[in-house]
C-alpha cells in the first residue's frame, strides 16, 4: 500500500463530507415535501372556512349576534366541505370505477354540475328543522333553538370527517337528522322528537339498499340475457341499448323533476312521471341511429359492447350531480339559513328564505370538499366493492333514478347514498350468482362439480366492505345525536 493512499489529500476528504451532508439535506427537503403534501388539502379547506366567516361578518356588518353567524357560517362550510367528500362519490364512483372516465374528468363535472344543482333548484327555501324531525316551539327560546341548530351542523358535519376518514360512505340527510334530534332531546325532551318520523327513516336503512340492489341487479339480467350471452351481440346492442338509453332519460327526467326542479315550480309525482315518460320517448328514438352508427365495423365480442354505455354513464352521472346538489345543499345550508333568519329577526319560523351567500357557502363548499377530499371515497365506492364495468356502472346509476321515483310513488323515505352503495352490491351479488350459475351448469355438462374452495375463490363482492357499510349506515344517527347532545351541553354551559 503507498504512501498516498494512507495518507489522501484533506480537501478529498472535505468534498466526501460535504456530498454526504448534502445529501441528507436532500432527504430532508424530500421529507418535508412529502409532509407538505399531505397538509395542503387540509390547509385549503381550512382557508374556505375561514372565508366563509369572513363573508358572514362583512354582510352582517356589526349587527347584533354576528359572532354566532360568522361562527355558523364557518361550520357550515365545514359541512358542505364534509358532504363533499363523502356523499358525492356515490354518484362519480362507478363511472370512474368503470373506466368510463378518469378520475380528474370526474371531479371536474361532479363540481360544476353540484354547484349548477344547488344554485339553480337549491331552493330559496327550505324547513328550518330537517324533515319535521323536532318542532321549534318546543324549544325554551330562539338562543336555544341557535344552540340546538350549530351543536346539529357540527356534530353532523365531524360524523362525515370521520366516516370519509374512515372509508364509510354515510348519508349526509341521516348524519343531519341525528344531529337535530340529539340537540332536541337535551334541549326540550324525547316528547319533541318525532318518533313515527324516526321510524320511517330507520326504516329506509333497510329500504334504500334493498330496493336499489334489487333494480340494478334486474338490469344487469336484461342486459347479460338480451345482449351479453347471445350470439350476435352487435345486432342485440342494437335494438336493447336505445331502449335502456331511452328507460335512463325518463327515470333521470322525471328524478330531476322530482329531486330538482320541485324547488322551482310545483310538480306533482304523476305530472313528473308524464315528463318522463315524454322524454325517455324522444331519447330512445333519438338514439337509435346513433348507435347504429357507433356499432358499424364493431367485433361480436362482449369488449365492443362497452364502449356503446361509457358516454351515457358520463351523462347519467352528471345528472346525479346536479339532482345532488339541488337536493343535498339544504343538509349544510338549511341550519345556517335558519340561524341567520332567528339571530337577525330574534323569531323562530317553521321556513326561512335562504339568503345567496348562504347558498353560495354550501355549492361552493360541496364542490371544493369534493375537489380536496373526493378521491379516497370514489375509488372506495368505483373499485373495491365489486369490479365494475359501463354496463354495470349503468345498472347502478339507471338504479339510482327508478328508485326514488318508486320511493316517492309508495311514500317510502330512501338516502340517495345507501340506493347508489346498495346498488353496487345488488350488481356484485347478481354477478356471483350468475358465475356460480354458470359454473354449475357447466360442471354438470361435464361430470365435474365445483369444489367449495373454488367457489369461495369466485366470490365477487368484498365482505368486508359490506360490513363496514353496514356498520356505518346503523350508527350515524346515533352517534350524530350523541355529538350533538354534548356540543349543545356545552355551548350552552359556556354562555
Amino acid at each position: 500500500m503507498t504512501v498516498a493512499s494512507q495518507n489522501p489529500d484533506p480537501r478529498v476528504n472535505q468534498w466526501k463530507t460535504l456530498d454526504k451532508d448534502l445529501k441528507r439535506i436532500g432527504r430532508v427537503e424530500e421529507g418535508a415535501q412529502f409532509v407538505a403534501r399531505g397538509l395542503v388539502a387540509p390547509g385549503l379547506a381550512l382557508a374556505f372556512i375561514v372565508l366563509a366567516g369572513l363573508v358572514a361578518a362583512v354582510l352582517m356588518g356589526g349587527q347584533p349576534g354576528q359572532l354566532v353567524v360568522i361562527a355558523a357560517a364557518g361550520i357550515g362550510a365545514y359541512m358542505a366541505l364534509n358532504i363533499g367528500a363523502n356523499d358525492v362519490a356515490n354518484n362519480m364512483g362507478p363511472a370512474v370505477g368503470s373506466k368510463a372516465m378518469t378520475l380528474l374528468l370526474a371531479l371536474i363535472i361532479a363540481a360544476i354540475f353540484e354547484s349548477l344543482g344547488a344554485l339553480v333548484a337549491g331552493g330559496d327555501v327550505v324547513k328550518t328543522v330537517a324533515k319535521g324531525i323536532i318542532e321549534p316551539s318546543a324549544l325554551p327560546d330562539s338562543t336555544h333553538f341557535v344552540w340546538a341548530m350549530m351543536s346539529a351542523l357540527l356534530a353532523a358535519a365531524l360524523w362525515l370527517n370521520l366516516a370519509t376518514w374512515l372509508g364509510a360512505p354515510v348519508s349526509t340527510t341521516h348524519s343531519i337528522v341525528g344531529g337535530v334530534v340529539g340537540a332536541g332531546i337535551v334541549a326540550a325532551g324525547f316528547g319533541a322528537v318525532d318518533w313515527a318520523s324516526m321510524g320511517m327513516i330507520a326504516a329506509s336503512w333497510v329500504i334504500s339498499p334493498v330496493m336499489g340492489g334489487v333494480i340494478a341487479a334486474f338490469f344487469l339480467a336484461i342486459i347479460k340475457s338480451k345482449v351479453i350471452y347471445v350470439d350476435d351481440k352487435i345486432a342485440a346492442a342494437r335494438k336493447w341499448v336505445p331502449i335502456l338509453i331511452g328507460i335512463m332519460a325518463g327515470a333521470f327526467a322525471a328524478y330531476l323533476a322530482l329531486k330538482g326542479l320541485k324547488h322551482l315550480f310545483k310538480i306533482t309525482l304523476l305530472q313528473a312521471v308524464m315528463i318522463g315518460v315524454i322524454v325517455g320517448g324522444a331519447g330512445w328514438f333519438i338514439t337509435i341511429p346513433l348507435i347504429r352508427r357507433q356499432s358499424e365495423g364493431m367485433e361480436n365480442r362482449k369488449k365492443s359492447l362497452k364502449s356503446l354505455f361509457a358516454m351515457p354513464l358520463v351523462v347519467s352521472a352528471a345528472l346525479l350531480s346536479f339532482a345532488h346538489g339541488a337536493n343535498d345543499v339544504a343538509n349544510a345550508v338549511g341550519p345556517l339559513a335558519a340561524i341567520v333568519h332567528t339571530v337577525e329577526q330574534g323569531d323562530i319560523a317553521a321556513q326561512v328564505g335562504i339568503p345567496f351567500w348562504v347558498m353560495a357557502v354550501g355549492a361552493l363548499g360541496i364542490s371544493v370538499g369534493l375537489l380536496l377530499f373526493g378521491p379516497k371515497l370514489i375509488r372506495l365506492v368505483g373499485n373495491e366493492i365489486t369490479k365494475l364495468n359501463p354496463m354495470r356502472a349503468y345498472c347502478v346509476a339507471l338504479s339510482a333514478a327508478i328508485t326514488v321515483i318508486v320511493a316517492s310513488w309508495l311514500g317510502l323515505p330512501v338516502s340517495s347514498t345507501h340506493i347508489a352503495v346498495g346498488g353496487i352490491f345488488g350488481v356484485g351479488f347478481y354477478r356471483e350468482w350468475h358465475a356460480e350459475k354458470r359454473a354449475r351448469e357447466l360442471g354438470i355438462s361435464k361430470g365435474k362439480p365445483v369444489p367449495p374452495e373454488e367457489r369461495k375463490r369466485r366470490l365477487l363482492v368484498r365482505r368486508s366492505h359490506m360490513l363496514t357499510v353496514a356498520a356505518a349506515w346503523v350508527v350515524t344517527v346515533p352517534a350524530s345525536a350523541a355529538l350533538s347532545a354534548v356540543l349543545y351541553l356545552i355551548l350552552n354551559a359556556i354562555t
